[in-house]
């Protein structure tokens, strides 16, 4: 009995000590893994290994992460190396920038961040930055930044099909030349779950106590309590989808005067899932072609229109499935009074013998828009007397007591705009 418990005793022993090298293998390949999937799914940052050299407790790694710039795609490539500790159940893995955190000879940071990523062998990853407080002056463009520390978390869970993530910063600054801005108290948290293709549900929460904007050539303005929401749900055994999006403010104050609350709120209601991942992920191709470098002849051309055709049979199929999009609620409270209004277009869901029939997306939306605003807007400001002239002179602003007033709606391509009809051109 008792050479029975040695020898168990002995296989536990022989079993923990060999972990540490089956986390460290395992962690290899997760990492190859992860840095594949998260290069094929977009390309705005791209992470390459250049070397992975793996010991028994621990690994070392160099790579490099090449971010992209949207606006003109240019490139910016920052040299990475990361120690790697291999434990029981998982890996501590510590990366820093080989040229360091911040330009040779700055003084930006009072301690140095820290990013980690901490794995485990059944599918959990945990990422964090540590950011310390920041400072960073521009003598020559009179510029200036600086931050409270600050905390980015990401936690990856069942196989990377659900995410979590809390950003909290206390304070942001930036001063320049011509202007100010402060932001208090930053705090995000968003939870997905992943859905279907490019598809994920959740639901997201942000808020700022203030934004505080000063310029010695305007006024000052702090917009404070602001929130903005999301949630994302599948029903009917995932194949449709319901989004929603909304900004809220409980107040915009101009010097000692404030006014609110304020809010606008977006949904995309009753979407096709399968039609709706076509869609997003077409546009997605369509984007990387602009953004990649341009080879030029007819080979790219033919790219570019395949890509236009995909995004234009993605919404056609999105369109016959039935669809409801727009802004339900948008409230502004002025001195002079509320500004009100909403808007909503939907498609019906087609049968399929109409599905056949059908030539353009256009061709069966229908929707409704209605906007509502003092007078007195147009009469006391100048700037927004400009801007709403030309709508007031086509009669598509009506007076209405003392309001302004706009009640449209949509059907056979056709706006009725306050009795006035305004044939649309055939876009989709």
């Amino acid at each position: 009995m008792k050479a029975k418990w040695i020898i168990a005793g002995t296989a536990i022993l022989v079993v923990a000590g060999s972990m540490p090298w089956v986390v460290g293998y395992v962690t290899e390949q997760q990492w190859q893994e992860v840095t594949r999937e998260l290069n094929q799914s977009q390309q705005f940052v791209q992470v390459q290994t250049e070397d992975y050299r793996r010991g028994f407790f621990s690994a070392e790694l160099d790579g490099e992460l090449t971010l992209l710039n949207p606006e003109n795609g240019e490139t910016h490539p920052i040299e990475y190396r990361a120690d790697v500790t291999h434990g029981l159940t998982g890996s501590f893995i510590d990366f820093k920038p080989v040229g360091g955190w911040a330009p040779e000879g700055s003084d930006w940071f009072q301690e140095q961040p820290r990013l980690t990523l901490e794995t485990r062998i059944w599918g959990t990853a945990v990422l964090e930055l540590e950011a310390p407080a920041i400072n960073i002056d521009e003598p020559e463009s009179g510029e200036s930044l600086s931050t409270s520390g600050g905390v980015v978390r990401v936690e990856v869970s069942n196989a990377g099909s659900r995410a979590e993530a809390l950003i909290v910063w206390p304070q942001i600054s930036f001063t320049g030349p011509d202007t100010s801005v402060r932001v208090n108290n930053f705090r995000v948290e968003q939870s997905m779950s992943h859905l279907n293709g490019d598809v994920w549900t959740g639901i997201m929460d942000a808020s700022i106590a203030s934004v505080a904007l000063r310029s010695p050539t305007a006024q000052h303005i702090t917009l404070e309590e602001l929130r903005a929401s999301s949630s994302t749900e599948a029903k009917d055994d995932g194949q449709r989808l319901d989004s929603r999006f909304s900004i809220e403010a409980e107040n915009v104050r101009l010097e000692d005067q404030a006014y609110g609350p304020h809010k606008v709120a977006f949904v995309l209601q009753d979407l096709d899932v399968a039609s709706w991942n076509s869609l997003t992920t077409s546009m997605a191709e369509l984007q990387g072609l602009a953004l990649a470098p341009d080879p030029g002849g007819r080979e790219a051309f033919e790219r570019q229109m395949a890509a236009m055709g995909q995004v234009s049979t993605a919404m056609r199929d999105l369109a016959m499935e039935g669809f409801s999009v727009g802004f339900p609620e948008l409230s502004l409270n002025t001195p002079e009074g509320a500004v009100t209004g909403s808007l909503m277009i939907s498609h019906p869901e087609l049968a399929d013998d109409q599905k056949a029939e059908m030539l353009m997306v256009m061709q069966q939306l229908t929707g409704t828009m209605n906007l509502s605003m003092p007078s007195v807007l147009a009469d006391e400001y100048p700037a927004v007397r400009m801007q709403l002239a030309p709508l007031i002179k086509q009669g598509l602003l009506v007076p209405e007591g003392d309001r302004l007033v706009l009640a449209a709606k949509l059907n056979d391509m056709v706006i009725n705009v306050n009795g006035q009809e305004i044939p649309l051109p055939p876009l989709f």
